[in-house]
Order: structure tokens, then sequence, then C-alpha cells
């Protein structure tokens, strides 16, 4: 029988002893504790498991779950009775910066002293022993709302200590989303505030502390060393290039299939791949989204269900107020191409303005895009990497479209009247929309004067028709730059109702004026439209069972700012 699937769920703990679906992670302790590195660094993207790995590594380690094997039963870690003997023997300290969200550095530093409260208050029965001195007790007290600054970047270290003494063992530290308020930070206009204060607080608590066993810090970025990490030189860190814990984080392939069968969906593994697989860690491929992958075996259909799970802001800005270069790159990435960028795994908040690798980075560590290879520079910079980057699936691809139909805020009204006439076969009324698209919005794009730019309307255009008809997935199959006939469509969309005839299948072609070849944008138009009859563009809407005579044909021709469509 097929196991409940719990949305949303973090705590090990809790999917264990309600036996929900749970796929076996635990190979992961292992891995860590035999590295034995002293302070870790994990960087994933958002919702590929680190919260709950992290859960499940405190409800290993910590005595506070002494004699709760049972969680464990059946799982990979526990047919090693050496790491049977380990479970449930170390105080843990665990703590998590996901709610650090706020707009001010003083509201940022008040909700981390919060934290550090809530975790004094879990342990303040060890002051009732006799172990400590009065001195030590009112340090312990110190630790309350209105704290400063220095008590409460003490605070982590101090309780080391503490706990270690009750216990007699050093103390494993757990900090789930440390970078978070790094973040907001640089959004919010208070990053070298925190910075500062960040930076004392992680000296203290993870290189001048005697008191601590391991560590183990994720996140989704690695925040430059020199900002926050200048003093820990015991520091491992893990990116999403490096050859430790590939598997840990994220579904495996055979994880997926095997989750697909267990559900009683055995079909679904091509579309599933398609859509949620591309995640690539160290040489590890095909490693799935495991938010999106839930979300499937539970609700059974495809949608954005990652892409969707946040609001994206930082790569929407950066990316919308970035250069003409920029954007044209992402354009190429829209349609299916290939970027070839400088990588730097240091994120630099303070150099995302103006760096234009700095924006790649954080899109690869953020999971929009996947390394298809990578080449160092040796000649000119040694240190960096080159790396040819693609989008990694189709849901980071459809939130892409969306993302640029978002920029140019088209009233919804008119986006409906645009569909409409596509489906209808309005071409005046498409014109009309398209004209006053490229009239109020594609000055902020490379109207493609320049030669090596000609090109640059028909990718933008292509891309924002895409956007466009993104919501029509109920009513058709879209599908861009594939093969049908004797060469390559634009843009076609395959009615899912083959009997309804108000549903028409559609191909759409782009041109740029070729001014060699043509003299107006009707001859350009006219080219686009024979290419598609030349072609024979239809084959593949026929061979799927939608009839010739219910099969449109549009052609989009451009130049510069100008758009003519026509169709047949």
């Amino acid at each position: 029988m097929a196991k409940v699937i719990s949305i949303g769920n973090q705590s090990f703990e809790s999917i264990r002893k309600d036996d929900c679906f749970y796929i076996d992670k635990t190979s992961f302790i292992k891995e860590w504790w035999e590295n034995k590195d002293n302070v870790t660094l994990i960087t994933r993207p958002r919702r590929f498991g680190k919260t709950l790995n992290m859960s499940m590594l405190e409800c290993f380690f910590s005595n506070k779950y002494k004699d709760r094997g049972d969680l464990f039963e059946g799982l990979e870690i526990w047919n090693d009775e050496k790491y049977r003997k380990l479970q449930g023997t170390y105080p843990v300290i665990f703590l998590s910066f996901a709610k650090i969200k706020q707009n001010t550095y003083e509201g940022a530093v008040k909700q981390i002293k919060n934290e550090l409260i809530n975790l004094y208050n879990v342990f303040d029965y060890i002051m009732k022993s006799d172990l400590y001195n009065e001195n030590e007790r009112l340090q312990y007290k110190s630790v309350r709302v209105g704290m400063d600054d220095e008590t409460a970047q003490e605070a982590l270290n101090n309780l080391s200590h503490y706990l270690s003494r009750y216990y007699g063992k050093k103390v494993i530290i757990l900090l789930d989303e440390y970078d978070t308020p790094m973040q907001e930070a640089y959004v919010n206009g208070y990053w070298e505030e925190l910075v500062a204060f960040t930076r004392s607080f992680f000296n203290s608590t993870f290189k001048t502390n005697p008191y601590l066993e391991r560590a183990i810090m994720t996140g989704i970025t690695r925040v430059s060393k020199e900002s926050i990490f200048s003093d820990l030189n015991n520091l491992e860190v893990v990116t999403t290039l490096s050859p430790k814990y590939t598997t840990a984080f994220g579904f495996t392939e055979k994880e997926v299939f095997n989750a697909l069968d267990e559900q009683g969906l055995p079909d679904e593994k091509e579309i599933v791949k398609m859509w949620y697989d591309g995640f690539k860690f160290g040489e590890k491929s095909d490693i799935y989204n495991p938010w999106s992958i839930i979300n499937y075996l539970d609700k059974k259909k495809i949608a954005l269900y990652w892409a969707e799970s946040s609001s994206n802001g930082l790569i929407n800005s950066l990316v919308q107020k970035g250069s003409s270069y920029i954007k044209t790159m992402v354009e190429n990435l829209i349609r299916g191409e290939k970027i070839n960028v400088v990588i730097d795994e240091q994120i630099v908040f303070s150099e995302l303005d103006y760096s234009e690798d700095a924006v790649w980075s954080l899109m690869l560590a953020s999971g929009y895009l996947k390394v298809v290879s990578s080449e160092e520079l040796n000649l000119i910079r040694e240190s960096d990497n080159e790396y040819e980057l693609a989008l990694t699936n189709r849901e980071i691809l459809f939130m892409f479209r969306k993302m640029i139909l978002r920029w140019f805020s088209p009233a919804k009204h008119e986006t409906n009247e645009f569909i409409r006439a596509l489906i209808s076969g309005d071409i005046e009324s498409m014109n009309e929309y398209m004209n006053d698209v490229a009239l109020n919005t594609f000055s902020s794009f490379d109207s493609g004067k320049k030669k090596s730019n000609r090109k640059a309307p028909e990718n933008f255009f292509h891309g924002f028709v895409l956007g466009l008809i993104v919501d029509q997935t109920e009513n058709y199959i879209i599908t861009s730059n594939r093969e049908s006939g004797y060469g390559r469509y634009d843009i076609m969309l395959e009615p899912i109702d083959k009997t309804n005839e108000k549903l028409p299948g559609i191909v759409i072609e782009f041109k740029v004026i070729n001014p060699r070849k043509e003299n107006s944008l009707e001859e350009t138009v006219a080219a686009a439209l024979k290419q598609i009859e030349e072609k024979n563009y239809n084959a593949e809407l026929v061979k799927r069972g939608v009839k010739e005579e219910n099969i449109h044909h549009y052609g989009f021709a451009f130049r510069g700012k100008e758009v003519l469509i026509d169709g047949r």
C-alpha cells in the first residue's frame, strides 16, 4: 500500500512516527561523520531537503532522542552496529535562521537574539545542577530580551561550554538556512552592518569554541569567505559543484522511479523526468527536485510546484534590472540554448549590482541553471572556471517565461484578448497588441541595431509570446524549437482535445527582415509563412491527430521595434 505523502513536513521524527512517505537519506549521516570535518557548510537550492536532513541529524545524534532507535529501524544507517551505538549520544544545538527576514538591521538582529533566547529556554534545566557557580548562572540569564550584541555573539559558545560540562561530551551544532538573513540584508540595504555582526557570531561559535565536536551549516549560497567567514580556517565548504554528499539532498532518478511505482504511477516516468530532472551535484547528474516530486506524487498532475514555491524576487530583480547582455543571455536560455559564463562559487552580494558573473553564480547556486560542461580559464584567471550552462528543466523554463510576462505587466484582459485573437485568427488584434508591446517595452532591450544583435527582436518576442501562452497548458501542449517535417518550427500549440474545432493547432515562425533578400516586412512575413509550408511543419500535428484544415499558421516579422503578423 502506498504511503501517505506529508506535504511540507520537515520533521524527521513526525514523518517516521506516522510512517509517511520517506526516501532514505540516512547514508548521509555516515558519510558526514566519517569525513571528520570540523565545520561543514553545505549549499543546495531551496526546498531540497536541507531542513529535513538537519532534523534527521538531530534525531540521530541528540541525547534528547536517546533510545529512539525506532525512528531509524529499516533505514540504511541502522544496518551498522557502530552507528546503532552512536545514536542519541551527543548534546546537540539545533537552530534555524529561516525566519530571519526582517526589513531592517535592528529587526534582523532582534530576531536572531530571539532564536538564541529560545535555545537557552530549552536547556535551562541544566542550570539546576551544582556544576555551575553563581556567576555562570548570571551569565546564562544574560541571554534575554534586551541583551547587547556582544552577549548574543558569544551565546552559542557559552551554551556549548555549559552543555559539554553537564553531559561530559562536546556538542554538535546544526545551523539551518544560515544565509537567509544575508540575502534579506542585501535586498533591504543593511548588508555591511549584518556582516559585521555575523562575522563575530560565527567566529565565536565555530572557531574559538573548544567545546565543539562537529558542526554543519546549510544554506542556498556560499557567501564569500572574506565577508563573514574570514576567521574560519576550519570550514569545509560543499557546493553544488563539490564531490561530497551528491545524493544526500534531492532525489536520484532511481529513487523517483521507485516512488512512482509505489504510488501507482509507473507510466509517468518520462514526463516527470522532462519536468523535474536536470539538477547536477558534483559529478552526479539526474537529480530531481524533491518538492515538485512529492507534490506530483500527492496531486498526480504536472504543475510549477518548486518554481512557484517562492517569489524568486532576487533573481527576478537582478535579471530585469540587468544589462542588455544579461537579458539577451536569458532569452537564449529560454530558447533552449546554452550559455558560456565565468562562475565564482563565492557569492559576494555587494557585487551583484555590477558583476554579471555574480548573477550567473547566484542562479546556478539557486538551482535555476545546470552545468553542462566546464573548462578552467588557465590563461586568463587561473582561479576562475568557465562553465557551459542551461536552464535546469522544463519547470524552470516555464517559470522564466512567466517571469518575463510579468515584467511587462500587461493587463489580464489584454493578455486574454491576444490569446483569443491567436486562437480565432484575428490578425488585426494580434498586430495591434504586439506593436503596443514593442513600442512601450522593447526599448529596455537591445533593439538589434548592431549586426551581432540582429536577431535580438526575434529572440525577445519568441520568449515573450511563450510567456503569453504559458497559461494555455490546460488546452494545449506547447513546444518550442522542435523538429517537424523537414525543419525546426519556432512554436507549436497542439490542442489536447483534437475534436474541438474551436481549438486549432497553431504553428508560429519568427523572422527578422533580411535587407539583402526582402524590401519590406510584408515580404519577410510572407517568407516566414512560406517556410512553414515548405518545411511541412504541420507534419507533427497531423501525426498526432489534428486535422489539416484546423491548423493555423502565423508569421511574425521584425525590423527593430516594428512588428508585422500575418497568417493563413
